[in-house]
Parts: structure tokens; C-alpha cells; sequence
């Protein structure tokens, strides 16, 4: 063999395990599997895990406030009613930021709190995954990217937010928004229309 060749087939052997490993750093999550659990602190330094929300709603969104798809649906009220209409229903909605120190949308504490007075947020807790372990263990892509995982523990839902990929809020009242059909379909016993769409966002700052 050539060493010319033996040069070729040494990169693709690199290539494919960078390849490897960066599936396995995204590892991503099955629909009808359980949603992978985890342990964050939220904006006011409380320990919240995901076991703690056993046998009820849980929407994971997440955010970079930075992000003009992510101003899309703050701005306008869309993402803040939302968050109202099902966290009065009992469903637990939790904002999660993956965003590593230094990069855009990373936010201290302090700085989420006043950005959760600021924005209205109405979000059961915002969580700050800052070394992105969370976000990868989830595959989140984009921000916003949403999950939804229903009573039992399993994920019915992950993808966009809704159904025009575009940074302009008046395209919000045209488009179908899937984490409400997915929700109100769930809780009336119906299958999930759409369980799995194709997120569309900034990419997540890890």
C-alpha cells in the first residue's frame, strides 16, 4: 500500500471518529423513551431536578435571550403566554440556558433575575446548564428548541416552537404552534400530530 494511501485512510479513520464522538456528545432523545433526567440549578441558585416533576407536564425550552428567533416570541407576549396558559394547568415549564460563560446569551444569575422581571417571564424555573451537559444529553440544537414530556416520563414532543422559521413576529399568528397541539392533543387523550418537527433558532452556544 502507497504511503499516499495509508495518509488517506488515516484521515478518514480521524474523520470518522470525530464523527463518532460528536454523535455521542449529542446524543439526543428518542420520542416514547424516558426523557433523560437531570439536575440543574435554576436563576436563584435552588437545585431542580427533573425527577421532581414525576407524574406531571414538563416543557423544556431553550433560550438564549440574545437570539432574534428567541426575541421573536419574548417580545411579542407569544412565548410569556404560553408559559401562562399551561403552568396554569400544572404543566411544569422550564427555561434552559446552555449558553457557556463568554458566549452570546450567557447570563449570570443575578443578570437572569432581572431579566425574568424585565421580560415577564412566567417560566416555572430558568436553569443555567452552563457547561451545556443538559442541552447535549437532549440534542438542543437551536434556541428556541422544545421538548415536551408528558405525565409518564416520556418525551412526546421535540422540535420548533411552531411551524414558520422565520425571526418575525407577525408570522406568529399564521403559524401553527406545535407545543400548544401537542399539549391540548396529549391532554385529550389524542395522538400527537407532529411529535417530531425540525427546530429552527441560533444555534446553542456551548
Amino acid at each position: 500500500m502507497s504511503c499516499k494511501r495509508i495518509k488517506q485512510l488515516a484521515r478518514l479513520t480521524v474523520l470518522a471518529l470525530f464523527v463518532s464522538i460528536s454523535s455521542l456528545a449529542f446524543a439526543g432523545v428518542e420520542n416514547d423513551k424516558p426523557a433523560p433526567n437531570f439536575e440543574l440549578k435554576d436563576s436563584h441558585g435552588k437545585t431542580v431536578k427533573l425527577a421532581d416533576f414525576k407524574d406531571q407536564y414538563v416543557v423544556l425550552e431553550w433560550t438564549n435571550q440574545k437570539c432574534p428567533f428567541v426575541k421573536k416570541h419574548y417580545k411579542s407576549d407569544n412565548m410569556q403566554m404560553l408559559q401562562k396558559k399551561y403552568t396554569r394547568k400544572g404543566v411544569i415549564w422550564l427555561s434552559i440556558c446552555s449558553s457557556t460563560p463568554a458566549k452570546q446569551g450567557h447570563q449570570t444569575a443575578a443578570q437572569w433575575n432581572e431579566t425574568i422581571k424585565d421580560k415577564k417571564i412566567a417560566s416555572t424555573a430558568v436553569l443555567l446548564d452552563e457547561d451545556g451537559v443538559v442541552g447535549k444529553a437532549y440534542g438542543a440544537r437551536t434556541t428556541p428548541h422544545m421538548f415536551i414530556i408528558a405525565p409518564n416520563g416520556k418525551l412526546i414532543y421535540q422540535g420548533a416552537i411552531d411551524s414558520i422559521k422565520s425571526a418575525r413576529s407577525k408570522d406568529i399568528s399564521n403559524a401553527t404552534n406545535y407545543v400548544s397541539q401537542s399539549l391540548d392533543a396529549h391532554m385529550a387523550g389524542k395522538p400527537v400530530p407532529n411529535p417530531i418537527t425540525k427546530p429552527y433558532g441560533c444555534g446553542v452556544k456551548y
